[in-house]
């Protein structure tokens, strides 16, 4: 499942309130073009989910709505933020961390 950063969450929220939808308002991540090594991904500010959508997020918190294909390809990711040099910040998803000394499995 799709993870975010305190700073992810923070972004949308702020994006979210800025578009007047903080609400029921999330950020929607959609597929635009699937290709073998990844995705070409659109986001979008949008006032609800669409029939289908996963939702990700807490009630009064930020929201993230993802496409059936997108939440596919998302599945093992983190979503984050960044700043550029000219201040603006940019969405980021990379790989989640590796959990420390994973777990033996079993014999």
């Amino acid at each position: 499942m799709l993870a975010m950063t305190d700073a992810a969450a923070e972004a949308i929220s702020a994006l979210t309130a800025q578009q007047g939808q903080q609400e029921s308002g999330g950020l929607r991540f959609a597929v635009q073009t699937a290709q073998d090594q990844g995705a070409q991904l659109a986001l979008s500010v949008t006032p609800g989910p669409e029939d289908g959508d996963q939702v990700l997020g807490a009630d009064g918190g930020a929201k993230v709505f993802l496409e059936p294909q997108a939440a596919q390809f998302l599945d093992d990711k983190l979503l984050d933020v960044q700043q550029d040099e000219q201040g603006q910040l940019n969405f980021a998803v990379l790989q989640q961390p590796e959990a420390p000394g994973g777990a033996p499995s079993p014999a």
